[in-house]
């Protein structure tokens, strides 16, 4: 691991190790062997790529409170890297720019900011979708399942990121849309099997609920 970017990797162990809401180191080096996947067909700037990759969940608003300092932190570490501003300025973009945002996100302007987030929706599905999703809703206290709570459409992102749902409305709400969001041929290939494991997870899991199964 430490021959990843070895600086930023040891930043990475710092800022991520206390998470238990799937969005810890194992979660950025998922993403990050993801990219180089996808990179490996479609192309684009590699170290720009990995680099996001690895750090795109650090200045995130639901995993810190005060991101302008994270902000600050990040550009530390990657000056000591030997990134330029150029460098940083993409990078910077990338991880400003991925999240889902309750589907309301502007579209990205180059292939270097869509591979990333292929990477990271892709880690959000499939079986490692399924454990991450139910650890982020127990870190949060969220109910498994409720059925007098209806799947929700959000106006905005705002509300998107207010709500307090179910796990199980999380699929509908956000997982079951990332197949047909993947920018990449690469990716949509993975993702049909991931999102059809999915599928047939919900449908079990409704079934035993419900005692049906």
């Amino acid at each position: 691991m430490k021959e990843i970017y070895p600086k930023l990797i040891s930043f990475l162990e710092g800022e991520l190790s206390q998470d238990t809401s799937g969005h810890s180191l194992d979660h950025a080096l998922r993403v990050y062997h993801n990219a180089k996947a996808i990179l490996s067909v479609e192309g684009g700037d590699e170290r720009i790529v990995l680099i996001a990759a690895l750090v795109h969940d650090v200045i995130d608003p639901k995993l810190f409170d005060d991101v302008e300092e994270q902000e600050k932190k990040l550009i530390d570490v990657l000056k000591a890297m030997g990134c330029g501003q150029e460098e940083i300025g993409s990078i910077q973009y990338i991880i400003q720019n991925i999240s889902f945002k309750g589907g309301h996100a502007q579209p990205l302007k180059n292939l270097e900011a869509k591979i990333v987030q292929d990477a990271d929706r892709l880690d959000a599905i499939g079986a490692i979708g399924v454990g991450r999703t139910f650890m982020y809703g127990g870190a949060k206290g969220a109910k498994m399942h409720d059925d007098k709570l209806p799947v929700m459409t959000f106006e905005n992102e705002l509300e998107y990121r207010r709500h307090q749902g179910t796990v199980i409305n999380h699929f509908y709400e956000k997982l079951f849309k990332l197949k047909d969001l993947m920018n990449t041929e690469t990716a949509k290939e993975i993702a049909n099997n991931r999102h059809r494991f999915m599928e047939v997870f919900v449908e079990q899991f409704l079934n035993e609920w419900n005692g049906e199964a």
